[in-house]
């Protein structure tokens, strides 16, 4: 499966917006800069407020795919 459809398919959510952050030990200004992006919209990004749609969505992709970013969420705790 291409790696592009399963991150669009899987989405970007607020959890794995986050972790991809933290995995390139960003801020969310440096985040946002990179995506030509306000901070303002990573943090609305991260608390679920809005998801990235289009050309960000496609960004953190690509920039995921650079980093050699694999999302696991952690299993439900019983």
């Amino acid at each position: 499966m291409n790696k592009r459809y399963e991150a669009r398919k899987t989405g970007w959510d607020s959890t794995r917006i986050q972790a991809l952050r933290r995995h390139l030990e960003l801020t969310q200004r440096e985040l946002a800069d990179r995506l030509g992006t306000r901070q303002q919209t990573i943090s609305e990004w991260e608390t679920d407020m809005y998801r990235p749609r289009g050309a960000s969505a496609t960004l953190l992709s690509i920039i995921a795919e650079q980093a050699k970013f694999k999302y696991t969420a952690s299993p439900p705790k019983e």
